[in-house]
């Protein structure tokens, strides 16, 4: 029985033709009646619709909402039905200081080309510009975010997309503000060239998984430009990191991988470029950590493989707390830090090889760019600032220097099995773009 033979006694009603292929009326007419049944409204001051309120109200599921420019003094817009909200010339939205602006609670939305301001300061509830609450599918992209508590909050979100959005806050304490996008309990979510500043965090994420973080910059927040906690099996890549309290904190997460990222001049008294506390079974390679007070700071962390990166400039290259086992670092550059290792640490459980340092002063008789005697990292003088942090006044003293060169000829503090017996001669190229 041939194939029209067949669909005829499949579909007893008449077929018809689309690009060739046969599909009952029936059907055709209802996709037909779908397409037909979405609509275009637009909001301006001399349109049907003056609000972006009642325009959204009287939208029926897969309309689409062109807000014209202007100005409109609106909050708390409810969206529960798919839709596509779209600003043409950046219209503004000003919540003055009542509450969120858009809450969605569906699926299939899009928000797209906004400039949103002023959501209200709350500590009871977490109002944001734009907040999706157990919504999927849902994409933000290319809106401008003003003064806002938090920027963009996902709760309980799955495949959302938050893309090329610039969110701008005036935070001057922790306790007064908010983040500028927020994650919680979402999983595959793309966040994708963002930028965030003046903030409690850039990006904070908390039992958010298997999502990607890429090409963002952070800077100028109060507390981290990325914080996540409690995040397994997500991908941080190509992200700036510049100016914040602290870079980035990572706590109690496993399965991550960070690559391509810079961490620069994050400095003050308990600033890092990464902090990594209780995180195992990671990889941190390829990344820039430029003037930072320290590069990373590491507590309770195992099995990481940290390699191929660069750290120039900083106070502390590495801080390794005692805490830390089984971790690997390969094929690091070192250069102009102050302290490029520094361990509380009386034994050393981790592996260090082919790494770049430039103060290393031995030699290579045979030539192969390989140092013919180990490099130890970890200075006297390093320990006891380490112990005694009022110390670190004596730096430039020449009995700091005196005390380290004695060190390294008559070993008996620094730990003896932190070392690199296989130091490299010259600088690794590394292109971390």
């Amino acid at each position: 029985m041939n194939s029209l033979k067949l669909l005829k006694q499949l579909y007893p009603l008449p077929l018809t033709s689309v690009n060739g292929t046969l599909f009952p009326l029936f059907f055709l007419a209802f996709f037909t009646t779908k397409s037909a049944q979405a609509a275009e409204l637009k909001v301006c001051k001399t349109c049907d619709f003056k609000t972006v309120t009642s325009a959204v109200k009287a939208a029926k599921p897969h309309d689409r909402i062109l807000v014209q420019p202007g100005y409109y003094a609106e909050s708390n817009i409810e969206i529960k039905k798919p839709l596509q909200l779209i600003g043409v010339g950046k219209p503004v939205i000003d919540a003055k200081n009542k509450g969120g602006i858009f809450q969605v609670e569906t699926r299939n939305v899009l928000i797209k080309g906004f400039e949103l301001r002023n959501v209200e300061v709350s500590y009871l509830r977490d109002f944001a510009a734009i907040k999706v609450y157990e919504g999927a599918h849902v994409t933000i992209s290319d809106n401008l975010i003003k003064n806002a508590f938090f920027g963009i909050y996902l709760q309980r979100t799955d495949s959302c997309t938050v893309a090329r959005n610039v969110v701008e806050g005036q935070a001057r304490t922790e306790t007064t503000s908010g983040n500028a996008i927020h994650l919680w309990y979402s999983d595959f979510i793309t966040i994708t060239d963002n930028k965030t500043s003046g903030h409690r965090d850039g990006i904070y994420l908390e039992f958010a998984k298997r999502s990607t973080i890429k090409d963002n910059l952070s800077f100028g927040n109060i507390r981290y430009g990325l914080h996540f906690m409690f995040s397994d099996g997500n991908v941080y890549t190509h992200n700036t990191f510049r100016n914040n309290g602290a870079g980035v904190a990572v706590m109690y997460t496993r399965d991550i991988v960070m690559q391509h990222n810079t961490f620069e001049h994050n400095w003050g008294p308990a600033a890092y470029g990464l902090l990594l506390k209780d995180i195992s079974r990671s990889t941190i390679s390829n990344n820039r950590f430029i003037k930072n007070t320290a590069g990373i700071y590491m507590e309770g962390s195992t099995y990481l493989h940290i390699e191929k990166n660069t750290f120039q400039g900083n106070g502390w290259a590495l801080r390794v707390i005692s805490s830390c086992s089984e971790d690997t670092f390969r094929l690091n550059n070192f250069m102009s830090n102050t302290f490029d290792v520094s361990t509380n640490a009386s034994s050393a459980s981790n592996y260090f090889s082919h790494n770049y340092w430039d103060k290393y002063e031995g030699y290579d008789l045979n030539k192969d760019r390989i140092g013919d005697v180990p490099y130890r990292p970890v200075s006297l003088y390093s320990l006891v600032v380490e112990r005694v942090p009022s110390s670190i006044m004596f730096l430039r003293s020449f009995i700091v220097d005196l005390m380290d060169r004695m060190e390294k000829v008559i070993p008996s503090f620094t730990p003896e099995m932190l070392k690199d017996d296989s130091p490299v001669l010259r600088q690794h190229a590394y292109d971390h773009a």
